[in-house]
């Protein structure tokens, strides 16, 4: 039986993927400011094996939504949402083993400054980091960084390209393995010759520098990707190592895992070398009765106009300009295609109203929601498992922490029981953890390694 592989799917911001449930009386995702909350959620996590905590981030604001900012502030839809990954090295510290996928936005930073904060971050974790490569999907962030509008979606993963190729260049190529001496009787720290500058004259990026971090233990982060449009998936395909998907069915998620897979064996790598994630939301509890008692409950906390909002926002479709009753089409946009695509042109047999894809997107946004006793939820997960293909979850939560607390203490002993699950982390970075003993660093065919420090080999 296929091993699953967990995420815990979770912002620093309230409510992250059930728009409304931050009021509930048992939510704590308004503690996001304190870090006590996340310290507690990753001891959680690490109890119950989880592969990592996967951090999301938006910059911007949800404003389309009645062209305006107001439905989000007053549902708190992703705002206030603060930096993810000041989090990471006081979670680090409390846990031994998780890991941890930070979204990091590259379209308004650059590599050079990006690049030392995410080596000090796989340092300060010993080598659990990863990073999460984001293009970005609204126009109110290129509004906040003083540009007009963002770029179009296609060009998006264009300069993302060209991006990957300088970070690589920092990451795998300005040190050599041995260029750190720790020489205290010579007086040598670092010896100049096996440090090189990194130049690069580019369409979109210029760079003469040297990267300013020593090897880390990854020297490149665990690469996660979640872009799903046909783009995406051809930026996944070239650069990911942990690829994020959504559907609200297995006849959506299917048919992504297989272009993903064909698509990376089309540029030479391994299956081994891709693991794929996709949305969910569990809840559960000792019988199937109370499972539905706490959805039910959880359903009078529920909010659909937050809903819509968020959902706008991912988008770009104002869908305050529609009836209850309307239902969806596909209409292209310059944000994600990819969410609208899978409610209607994904899966044209299936006809969603706004009103059904508001309560579907107020617990656990565009996943499926999964409720039942623990055994019935491990013979959902582990038929999705079969069913698309997929590697794993990225898990959200309807009230946090109880949905971590549940899961960890319910489900995944019954996970473990069938053999499903692990019962202990292997050893070694993130990277080995997910892809084996002795594979802390990238190696061919991925892109990365063609940049290798000529001393290195």
């Amino acid at each position: 039986m296929k091993e699953l592989r967990l995420n815990a799917f979770a912002m620093n911001c309230v409510g992250h993927q059930s728009p409304g449930l931050w009021a509930h009386p048992r939510d704590r995702s308004a503690d996001y400011t304190n870090l006590a909350y996340w310290i507690d959620l990753a001891k959680t996590l690490e109890r119950g094996c989880f592969d990592g905590l996967f951090l999301a981030d938006v910059l911007g604001i949800y404003d389309v939504y009645g062209g305006s900012p107001a439905a989000a502030l007053r549902h708190a839809v992703q705002i206030p949402v603060n930096d993810p990954l000041l989090l990471v090295p006081a979670m680090a510290a409390a846990t031994e083993h998780l890991g941890f996928g930070v979204t990091c936005t590259l379209s308004y930073e650059p590599p050079y400054t990006l690049a030392r904060r995410l080596s000090t971050l796989d340092h300060l974790t010993d080598g659990r980091a990863g990073w999460n490569i984001v293009t970005g999907y609204l126009d109110s962030a290129a509004a906040g960084m003083g540009l007009g509008t963002q770029a179009g979606h296609d060009r998006r993963y264009e300069i993302a390209d060209e991006y990957m190729q300088v970070m690589y260049k920092l990451w795998e190529g300005s040190w050599a393995d041995d260029a750190v001496r720790r020489d205290r009787a010579a007086g040598i720290y670092a010896d100049p010759a096996k440090v090189q500058r990194v130049r690069h004259d580019g369409q979109f990026y210029q760079l003469d520098a040297i990267h300013l971090s020593e090897p880390s233990p990854q020297r490149t982060p665990v690469l996660y990707q979640a872009g799903a449009s046909s783009r995406g998936r051809a930026f996944a395909a070239a650069h990911a190592e942990c690829v994020f998907i959504n559907g609200p069915s297995p006849q959506v998620v299917a048919p992504q895992v297989a272009d993903l897979r064909r698509r990376a064996a089309a540029n030479g790598r391994r299956p081994d070398d891709l693991l794929i994630f996709t949305l969910a939301t569990v809840i559960t509890g000792r019988s199937a009765a109370e499972a539905q008692a706490k959805q039910e409950e959880y359903r009078r906390y529920a909010d659909p106009e937050a809903a819509l909002a968020l959902f706008s926002g991912w988008t770009g479709v104002d869908f305050s300009k529609y009836r209850p009753d309307d239902e969806l089409r596909y209409i292209e946009t310059e944000a994600m295609r990819s969410s609208l695509a899978s409610f209607t042109s994904d899966d044209p047999d299936r006809v969603w109203t706004v009103r059904e894809l508001a309560e579907h997107v107020a617990i656990g946004g565009r996943g499926p929601l999964f409720v039942g006793a623990p055994d019935a939820i491990a013979d959902t997960l582990i038929d999705w498992v079969e069913k698309t293909g997929i590697d794993g979850f990225n898990l959200a939560y309807a009230v946090t922490p109880e949905s971590f607390d549940d899961f960890v203490a319910l489900v995944v002993p019954e996970l473990q029981r069938r053999g499903a699950y692990k019962r202990q982390y292997a050893a070694g970075t993130l990277r080995e953890k997910l892809f084996g003993a002795g594979r802390a660093r990238l190696a061919p065919p991925h892109p990365a390694a063609q940049y290798r420090h000529p001393a290195d080999g």
